[in-house]
């Protein structure tokens, strides 16, 4: 059977983010997703431009619907958008105790252009962190969440203050590897990666899904970071570009 997998994130109309990064991931890895929108974005893979958030009460019978029918194994969330948004989703998840939760907190594309209508910072911290089993930010995002400065210093913040375990992804450092760490309440652990040579398109949703849906599949979570890590590092070598922008990761390679 494969595990059900309920995804909270963003439309990208280019297919490289977003949802579509997150069902592809996730099928790749031998899940199955069900998805609730939060957003329909303007972009392609050289920016995004605008955006439009979705109606909570549209948000509220989508949920039930799907809630009323099919048991979820994992929950992966991206982009919210605003803090009403955000309490929503942490009133959802209270439907769903026990239930493996990660968090992208997307603020912004890769590409460039902003994709909140306000500072999410508090409320993505305080208000649905606590609920989740673990964040996945880059480096600017939880520099941006933690007020801190430098892979250390905002990760061992971001973990102490949620009370959770924090992935920050290093492909914004200046360094020959890609570092990603692992930092949790009572340990710290990193995987070093060879940096390829493109920027990309939905890289972090891509792994934030792979770890959900291996999680959901059983793996305890520093197997299920380093295996998502493993899978995407393929799929980003793999990349191709369909426009005039960013790479993106080929998540579902021929066979």
């Amino acid at each position: 059977m494969k595990p059900n997998i309920l995804v909270i994130a963003g439309h990208d109309p280019s297919g490289g983010a977003g949802i579509h990064a997150d069902i592809e991931a996730i099928q790749a890895l031998g899940g199955f997703a069900s998805t609730l929108i939060t957003a329909l974005t303007v972009q392609n893979s050289r920016r995004v431009t605008g955006f439009q958030l979705t109606d909570l009460d549209l948000l509220d019978r989508q949920a039930d619907a799907l809630l009323a029918d099919y048991s979820f194994s994992a929950v992966k969330i991206g982009m919210t958008g605003s803090v009403a948004t955000v309490e929503w989703i942490a009133r959802l998840l209270a439907r769903l105790p026990g239930v493996p939760v990660v968090l992208d907190p997307v603020l912004a594309a890769e590409s460039g252009g902003a994709l909140a209508r306000e500072n999410l910072s508090d409320a993505l911290i305080d208000v649905l962190a606590p609920a989740t089993t673990v964040l996945t930010p880059n480096l600017p995002e939880a520099q941006s969440l933690s007020g801190e400065h430098g892979v250390h210093a905002a990760g061992e913040a971001l973990s102490q203050r949620c009370g959770q375990a924090v992935l920050v992804t290093g492909t914004h450092d200046d360094t020959d590897q890609v570092s990603n760490h692992l930092f949790q309440p009572d340990r710290h652990r990193h995987w070093d990666w060879p940096r390829l040579p493109h920027v990309y398109h939905g890289s972090g949703c891509s792994l934030a899904s792979a770890m959900a849906c291996l999680l959901a599949r059983g793996e305890p979570l520093e197997q299920a970071t380093g295996n998502a890590q493993q899978w995407l590092h393929q799929a980003l070598k793999n990349a191709w570009r369909p426009g005039g922008g960013q790479y993106v990761p080929n998540r579902s390679p021929a066979p």
